[in-house]
């Protein structure tokens, strides 16, 4: 017993326990391991690269940690010359993730700036190919454009692209102020068109009126009848009204056909010789 837990023997079983331990990892469910043994890839002891425990060998493999976790980069502004000449800075975000670790880490240096580069400058590039007006109204497609460009770029490196936003587009402030002009011009020249369609339909319906009254007098007489007892309910103002000849001319036909019928009955008186 005493040679078995000797001090040379404990002192090995120590250092061979922290030799253990320092092979040992424990990747969580959205890590992988990239392992190389003398500078190739090589796989943990148990033949597996996570997650879960990996062991490798002590001061021979060189472990690399690699999250597949969606990733949210921000763009910094970049300063856009647009194809019908305005200077504006746009800056957006992009997210990714890792879809093949050893790519990530074997095929380029830094797969997180590599990525921050080809984004700038697919995003100088493809915005500098449209005009000011689709860039503020066709937002989605150029996020569509720019997501599947840096997709194809960064395809080899294991690096999936799912989505690019264009955050702010920041205009120089002259052309702040002529858009501004524009749109009220635009809205001035909508409230015109409305005004003359408004006016050519209620003349249509005016003429339309017309047309109706002109077949029926009556109706016309009846029209102003009303309006005139409309207006009379209103008793702080005295109002006068011409009255349509087309009223009264029943009567005055009336008086015309007993004139001659009155003169007819009365005869001068006879003078007596």
């Amino acid at each position: 017993m005493e040679l078995l837990f000797s001090r040379p023997v404990v002192l090995l079983l120590v250092i061979l326990a922290a030799v253990i331990m320092k092979g040992l990892y424990v990747l969580r469910e959205y890590e992988r391991a990239v392992i190389f043994r003398f500078g190739r890839l090589a796989s943990g002891i148990l033949g597996a690269n996570g997650p879960g425990v990996i062991i490798i060998l002590p001061f021979i493999d060189k472990l690399v940690r690699v999250s597949l976790r969606t990733v949210t980069m921000d763009v910094p502004p970049q300063d856009v010359i647009t194809k019908d000449n305005v200077s504006v800075k746009v800056n957006a975000v992009i997210y990714f993730r890792v879809v093949d670790a050893q790519k990530a880490i074997v095929d380029v240096e830094d797969y997180y700036y590599a990525t921050s580069m080809i984004a700038q400058t697919t995003l100088r590039s493809v915005l500098g190919q449209s005009h000011l007006d689709d860039l503020l109204a066709k937002r989605d497609e150029i996020n569509a454009d720019l997501q599947r460009i840096i997709d194809q770029a960064t395809e080899p490196w294991g690096i999936k692209v799912t989505a690019v936003e264009v955050k702010n587009v920041d205009l120089p402030q002259e052309m702040q102020r002529a858009i501004a002009r524009q749109a009220e011009a635009e809205r001035e020249r909508r409230s015109k068109v409305i005004h003359a369609e408004g006016e050519f339909q209620a003349s249509q319906r005016l003429s339309d009126a017309a047309e109706v009254l002109s077949r029926n007098p009556a109706a016309l007489q009846l029209r102003y009848i009303e309006t005139i007892m409309s207006v009379a309910g209103d008793k702080s103002s005295t109002i006068l009204f011409p009255v349509p000849i087309d009223l009264i001319s029943s009567f005055l036909r009336l008086a015309e056909t007993k004139q001659p019928a009155a003169q007819s009955h009365e005869s001068p008186p006879e003078q007596s010789a």
